[in-house]
């Protein structure tokens, strides 16, 4: 069973900054496009960033463009979300996901989901 297991979140001020990471043993992790997506209490789930297999292709939603960035190592399966600039409006459940497709910006093109971690920032 594929597990992919999120951390890094918590409670931030406003302007603050914050870095998620997500792992796993039990996927081929190079052969996966990464996505982080974000999930507030009432809202549908939410594309934030994807990064492919490579590192080549790299998306971002409009909402975090230049404030949050995302990097992955192949080598030691993991996969960050740094976080800068953060607002009130960022507060939501933070979820990694694995997809095979190499441009992957929404949650149905993922296969793989992890359990998410909350991410709160205070104004």
């Amino acid at each position: 069973q594929v597990q992919l297991v999120e951390s890094g979140g918590g409670l931030v001020q406003a302007g603050g900054s914050l870095r998620l990471s997500c792992t796993t043993s039990t996927l081929t992790f190079s052969s996966y496009t990464m996505g982080w997506f974000r999930q507030a209490p009432g809202k549908e789930r939410e594309f934030v960033a994807a990064i492919s297999w490579t590192g080549g292709n790299i998306r971002f939603s409009d909402s975090v463009k230049g404030r949050f960035t995302i990097s992955r190592d192949n080598a030691k399966n993991t996969v960050d979300l740094q976080m800068n600039s953060l607002k009130p409006e960022d507060t939501a459940v933070y979820y990694c996901a694995a997809s095979a497709v190499m441009i992957a910006t929404t949650p149905g093109m993922y296969g793989y989901w992890g359990r998410g971690t909350q991410v709160t920032v205070s104004s």
